[in-house]
């Protein structure tokens, strides 16, 4: 899978559950919200405040492991 600031978490998570720690470590804690499932992550970076392309550089080295 290749994650983009436009993939959406739920679809991240349903990939690979072990990337939620990724979205932890950055203060998202609602991950089983569902709003936040159909979030993009760009949308729920801005509202967190955090770096979206960090995160996205972070969840495509897990993939690509």
């Amino acid at each position: 899978m290749t994650v983009t600031k436009d993939s959406v978490i739920g679809e991240v998570l349903d990939a690979d559950i072990d990337t939620a720690k990724f979205f932890f470590e950055i203060g998202m804690h609602c991950l089983g919200c569902p709003a936040s499932r159909g979030e993009t992550i760009a949308q729920a970076c801005a509202v967190h405040g955090t770096d979206a392309d960090e995160l996205v550089a972070k969840l495509n080295a897990h993939f690509a492991k």
